[in-house]
């Protein structure tokens, strides 16, 4: 497993050393786990003011308590942990204290109140299962170490949970079964080929459906007898990307979010039997999120109408509408049934709330919401949402963007934020981040939707694969030049900021334009499509190829090779900032270190942060809060804005 410890840190500090040198590279200064260059230090005021804004917490809606309350999930203290609501607007009482963050409670289905979490190490992403038993409030852990796992689907008895395990290098995935409160119980029932991950079991826990995720178009499902462990596949002539996936009450057949046949995905019913289909629920968006009731009467699912959630209630057997909860303007996630099928539960997300766990009484049709998170005293009223525009780029395609405005007439800074994945997509939600540079630093905050993009259909999303792949920076010169032009923005202070594969746009937008640019920082970035395929772990690398292209095929290697920003360093010229966690799995500290030293040598000066007990991206409240705070010096700097 080749996870960075310290160590490993120091080693690659030591190699990079010489070539660092050579640039005459500044001090590099160790904080505790964080080591970072030419990071200032950071004035009292400045901390003083980010402090409301980074002590916002949100919470999210994770399963119904047996007792009649909620799981919950937010933060008191560094990171993520389980906390119980026993009645709306309750105290929230923690369940969980770890220093690693955890994931959501899945409680067990058989009354006895235990619930089933992850936590992983550092931000290393190998997750492990716990299961935690209410009557010892102990957790015992029952996945394998040295192993990472997903997929966590419980029978509908409780009798056991299925999940899908592998290890650090290996691209195939293994399927066990498991009772959590007893470890020596885990039990291989299937290996398959890639990704493959439970979906959901029958209701008499005897088949089980997995799906294999290949790339954002095509998933493989297959029904499993559990049993046997034979499997066979589900519609195996047919590609289509599928989502969430239910047996319907009598097991014979399935309900799937799926784009078989349409631009967008929809709800199917599938008869196993004969595989044979009908269309249960479609809209001119993509359906997201999907749960049927416990008596399979009905489905709760929510479609993403242009970035705003729409939560729906049909009958499962007409697609009729039910009366569905008047929810504000936002996102909603976690949309799950109760146990008795009486309640829906969800998290919803605005402008001006940065997340809550809500539920929704069916037959009163009564909608409550549990909890009110803080917002570190800050004057919500003034968070409003943003406007939706759309802007022409290079070839006459319209990409969408979400434009934040701060008060006053401007001329104002402008802070592009490119959202990561690439098949991902900028919604509407709270961003405390955003709310500082609006109303703090006076800037415009600007979120496209480049091509490939998820949200649009296929054929968006499809735009920068491979060859195409700089066609998406090209949408960011447009949004740059379309910034430049209007009046209330300043064309000579315009930033881009982002994450992963928005870390990679970052780096080739500053490689690209530069002379349009006052700065750029790249969070977790590729800098160099070659390496990243070949060093990111390798569970990841063929899921990956099939979004950017293999590189071991010599035509996509010279083309990876010529778009890669570490390979042009010379040609960014504008200030930029690095920020890395030295465990990330997906994008590795290397690719970090490799640009610093690229960009050094071709005469640039970055700044550069390293946590070392991090991984894709920053968990730890401590951790955050000082790369906010050093985010926020180099804005300064660059904008011109002390």
């Amino acid at each position: 497993m080749r996870l960075l410890t310290t160590a490993g840190l120091s080693a690659l500090i030591a190699i990079s050393a010489p070539v660092l040198a050579l640039a005459q590279a500044p001090e590099r200064v160790t904080r505790g786990n964080l080591v970072m260059e030419n990071i200032p230090e950071i004035p009292g005021s400045v901390r003083e003011r980010l402090r409301q804004y980074q002590n916002v917490r949100g919470a999210g809606f994770s399963d119904f308590a047996p007792d009649g309350g909620v799981y919950i999930v937010t933060r008191f203290g560094e990171t993520n942990q389980i906390h119980h609501v026993a009645a709306p607007m309750g105290m929230r009482r923690q369940v969980t204290f770890y220093d690693e963050r955890t994931s959501g409670a899945s409680v067990r289905p058989d009354g006895s109140g235990q619930f089933v979490f992850t936590r992983d190490v550092g931000g290393d992403e190998f997750f492990q299962g716990f299961v935690f038993d209410p009557a010892t409030a102990r957790s015992t852990q029952f996945t394998r170490d040295q192993t990472r796992n997903q997929g966590f689907t419980w029978a509908r008895d409780g009798s056991f949970i299925a999940f899908a395990s592998t290890t650090w290098d290996n691209p195939d995935y293994t399927i066990f079964t498991a009772d959590p409160a007893d470890p020596s119980s885990v039990r291989e029932v299937f290996t398959g080929e890639g990704a493959i991950t439970p979906r959901d079991i029958s209701p008499d826990g005897t088949r089980m459906v997995i799906g294999r995720y290949i790339s954002i178009n095509e998933t493989r499902l297959q029904l499993l007898d559990i049993a046997s462990g034979e499997a066979a596949p589900i519609n195996p002539d047919v590609t289509a990307a599928y989502g969430a996936v239910s047996f319907s009450a009598d097991g014979d057949s399935l309900f799937v979010v799926s784009d078989e046949g349409s631009e967008f995905r929809r709800i199917l019913e599938i008869n196993l039997a004969d595989n044979s289909q009908r269309v249960v629920a479609e809209h001119d968006w993509d359906v997201q999120a999907m749960d049927l009731s416990p008596d399979g009467a009905l489905i709760a699912y929510t479609i993403n109408a242009d970035g705003i959630s729409q939560l729906h209630i049909i009958e499962a057997a007409t697609g009729n509408a039910r009366p569905a909860p008047d929810l504000p303007v936002g996102l909603i996630g976690g949309v799950s049934f109760s146990p008795d099928g009486s309640r829906i539960g969800f998290t919803h997300v605005s402008a001006s709330s940065p997340g809550d766990a809500w539920s929704y009484e069916l037959a009163p049709g009564d909608l409550t919401r549990w909890t009110q998170s803080e917002v570190g005293g800050l004057d919500t009223s003034r968070f409003e949402a943003p406007e939706l525009v759309h802007y022409d780029s290079f070839d006459g395609l319209e990409v969408p963007v979400f434009v934040h405005r701060p008060e006053g007439d401007g001329p104002h800074p402008v802070i592009i934020s490119i959202h990561g994945g690439p098949e991902a997509q900028a919604r509407p939600g709270f961003n405390a981040n955003f709310q500082y540079w609006i109303h703090e630093l006076g800037a415009a905050v600007l979120v496209p939707n480049v091509r490939g993009s998820s949200g649009y259909g296929n054929e968006y999303v499809n735009l920068d694969n491979v060859f195409l792949r700089e066609d998406s920076v090209r949408d960011i010169g447009a949004l740059i030049d379309w910034a430049a032009a209007q009046p209330e923005f300043d064309a000579d202070r315009i930033v881009v900021y982002g994450g992963s594969y928005g870390g990679y746009m970052v780096l080739a937008s500053l490689m690209h334009y530069s002379d349009k640019l006052a700065g750029g920082i790249n969070i977790v970035g590729i800098s160099n499509f070659v390496t990243f395929l070949e060093n990111t772990a390798g569970y990841r690398q063929d899921l990956r190829r099939a979004e950017y292209g293999d590189e071991r095929d010599p035509e996509v290697r010279e083309f990876l090779e010529s778009i890669s920003p570490a390979n042009h360093a010379h040609r960014i010229t504008a200030p930029l900032f690095i920020i890395q966690g030295a465990n990330d799995p997906r994008v590795p500290l290397s690719e970090a270190e490799q640009i610093l030293a690229a960009v050094r040598e071709a005469g640039g000066d970055p700044w550069y942060l390293v946590a070392m007990d991090e991984g894709h991206g920053f968990a730890r409240q401590s951790n955050r809060d000082f790369q906010r705070e050093a985010e926020t010096m180099f804005l300064t700097e660059i904008l011109g804005l002390e």
